[in-house]
């Protein structure tokens, strides 16, 4: 299974590609796709559909990992990484990826085994689980990155217990 993951931001959206085979996830590629404040939010968004759509064509992957939103006080900040989101989720959807959601506390559940997890804890769980030489960064893609190992925990654990649930 090949998973994107994504960190949705207007300013800054993290990707990360896992592939899966069995329990084991391996990093395929990872970035950021960075926007300006300085340009139409349109461009922006435009960019955001479209360099996504290039990392699908080159990897391929089937699954989506989104990050779902978190509304905090700052409401201005939320709408804007709203409108992200919605620029990746089609340019997911038009190539035919299955989505899967997953609060940041989720993510870091499932990545680190708790939701209070701290950025430094992540990238360093990111970076063992994937055997990664080095940290990943930008943080937005370390964040993509746990997304798709979240994502591919999620469906392994599924298809675990349905193959439990055939053999007995």
């Amino acid at each position: 299974m090949v998973v994107l993951g994504i960190d949705p931001g207007l300013a800054h959206t993290g990707w990360g590609v896992v592939e899966t085979r069995g329990a084991t996830c391996r990093a395929r590629a990872y970035g950021c796709v960075t926007t300006h404040a300085s340009e139409p939010i349109d461009l922006r968004l435009g960019r955001i559909y479209s360099e996504l759509r290039r990392v699908i064509d080159r990897y391929g992957p089937t699954e989506l990992a989104i990050e779902s939103i978190y509304f905090g006080e700052n409401t201005k900040s939320a709408i804007a990484t709203a409108q992200a989101r919605g620029a990746a989720i089609v340019a997911c959807s038009t190539a035919g990826l299955a989505v899967g959601e997953y609060t940041p506390m989720q993510i870091k559940q499932a990545v680190v085994g708790t939701g209070a997890a701290d950025k430094h804890q992540v990238i360093y769980m990111v970076r063992n689980v994937l055997a990664l030489d080095h940290d990943p960064r930008p943080d937005h893609a370390a964040d993509a990155l746990a997304a798709a190992v979240c994502h591919a925990n999620v469906v392994r654990t599924k298809s675990l217990g349905e193959a439990r649930r055939v053999l007995t």
